[in-house]
């Protein structure tokens, strides 16, 4: 898809379908009023007949408008002026795209240089444009015999006030082009059956990447060569599978080669039936999304290396499958980690954090400035947050902070639960260094007290996405969170 800037009066624009707004109690913005006038108030017409009052995400369609030079008007909803905000933007932008792919336009050029939210500014409202006409472009028909109709728009603009920003303006479509192709890869990964994204699926796509940015570079740990360095919990979690588990390393160099590197590492679990301790079969079709972290990882490497950030990060990914075969892993067993630490399974289905724990080990070879995991944790992140926020646990507050900052800068918001020592005793077990699981209480936090202990010397966060990475029901989904949170943040960061 084409962005652009153009200037120029709305009347004008030559396009398909120009968009403008209008504030409840029909209000109108500065382009619609100029349009009103140039079509002898067609647009005030159809607000006093209450058919258009600019409720936000409300939206009413003019075909054929008189004096103007595109073919269709269309009047979005943007709600109380004085409330417009950051949320109530994306809603906005939401609702026009939404209506714009059921028409069939191929071009859109949207007069919305008024609805600037009062607390961002016309480059974060530019990149948010993008990025959300790319999400609402996206269908999901890999594995579907009829394919779906691709979304008709092929170019959309933005109008221009005043022209020395037009550059600016641009850079910011970009940005938020490439954000969007980035979630939108976290949710194809995400959506495809276990079937076909295994571990060996994942460790390509960190190959592809490497083979389409010259900055990329990858690797894969085989089974052998985690043996050889010990990871003892990993390897537990594969060893009822036939899939061989992979630990995948892809580093982006945006700056000078010894300049430590940030560190992100996503939970691959391309598959979990629990193990031994198997879950239920109700819904559990959805386990295929347990490696929305690592496809996080992998979208955010790609995307970063898009827009060129100067700084040096290297992302890992730990995949495997979860499987009840004669070699599982059974609960009681013991095993030990990268670390040299010793863990009783008590629950099988606590796979993630076996995983990560030796994922986290690794990375330290790369002596990263800060840490961040991102895994699809525990049920108890569902039953705290459902699917708007991802639980935040750290242990360092500064780290914590700049995450909760970004996750509002963007909209991908974090909550931050304590990690504090009364709850590490939960994890006491009589026969190892530590229980990969802390009881019924507490879950979300307990998860992260395990992954601390293999975190000690390091500035580290932990992201659980379990409610935020897919939908169910009728949307079920991947949604590829938190890609532009880990965007966000490593925009922010200094070399």
């Amino acid at each position: 898809m084409r962005y652009s800037v153009k200037g120029g009066s709305p009347e004008k624009i030559v396009t398909e379908c120009i968009v403008v707004s209008i504030w409840r109690n029909g209000s109108l913005s500065d382009e619609a009023k100029i349009l009103d006038i140039k079509t002898k108030k067609l647009i005030s017409g159809l607000v006093n007949s209450g058919d258009a009052i600019g409720n936000l995400g409300d939206t009413l369609l003019v075909y054929r408008p008189p004096n103007v030079s595109a073919k269709r008007i269309l009047l979005a909803g943007a709600g109380d002026r004085k409330k417009f905000n950051a949320s109530s933007a994306k809603k906005l932008i939401e609702s026009i795209f939404k209506s714009c792919r059921k028409i069939g336009a191929s071009s859109i050029h949207l007069c919305l240089s008024s609805c600037e939210p009062y607390d961002r500014d016309k480059h974060w409202f530019a990149a948010r444009i993008s990025q959300e006409a790319e999400v609402t472009g996206y269908s999901y028909d890999k594995t579907k015999s009829k394919k779906v109709k691709p979304w008709a728009i092929k170019g959309i603009s933005i109008s221009q006030e005043p022209r020395r920003q037009k550059k600016g303006l641009e850079a910011s479509l970009k940005r938020g082009q490439a954000i969007g192709r980035a979630i939108n890869q976290a949710r194809e990964l995400g959506n495809l059956p276990g079937n076909i994204c295994t571990p060996t699926y994942l460790a390509q796509q960190a190959n592809d990447l490497a083979f389409k940015h010259r900055k990329i570079s990858s690797k894969v740990l085989s089974e052998k060569q985690m043996t050889r360095l010990g990871m003892g919990s990993l390897l537990s979690v594969s060893a009822g599978s036939a899939e061989e588990a992979k630990l995948i390393v892809i580093q982006y160099q945006g700056t000078k080669s010894d300049s430590k590197p940030y560190a992100i590492v996503g939970k691959g679990i391309t598959f979990d039936t629990g193990g031994i301790s198997l879950k239920s079969s109700g819904g559990m079709d959805e386990m295929k999304f347990d490696m929305c972290g690592a496809a996080s990882v992998i979208a955010t490497m790609g995307c970063i290396a898009e827009l060129k950030l100067p700084i040096n990060v290297v992302g890992l990914v730990a995949a495997a499958e979860n499987m009840p075969g004669s070699k599982a892993t059974k609960p009681g067993d013991v095993v030990t980690t990268m670390s040299g630490k010793t863990v009783e399974i008590l629950n099988t289905d606590a796979e993630g954090r076996l995983v990560l724990c030796d994922a986290l080990t690794y990375v330290e070879r790369f002596k990263p400035r800060t840490i961040i995991d991102i895994a699809t944790l525990t049920g108890a992140a569902v039953a705290t947050f459902g699917s708007h926020a991802n639980a935040l646990l750290s242990n360092d507050q500064p780290l914590a902070n700049a995450i909760l900052n970004c996750g509002e800068q963007c909209l991908d918001r974090a909550w931050q639960l304590p990690l504090w020592d009364e709850y590490q005793p939960l994890l006491k077990s009589n026969f190892a260094d530590i229980a990969n699981i802390g009881g019924p209480r507490a879950g979300t936090i307990t998860a992260a007290c395990f992954l601390s202990r293999f975190t000690e010397k390091q500035k580290w966060a932990h992201l659980d996405i379990a409610g935020s990475a897919w939908l169910s029901g009728a949307q079920k989904g991947a949604t590829g969170r938190p890609v532009s949170l880990l965007v966000e943040y490593l925009s922010q960061q200094k070399s």
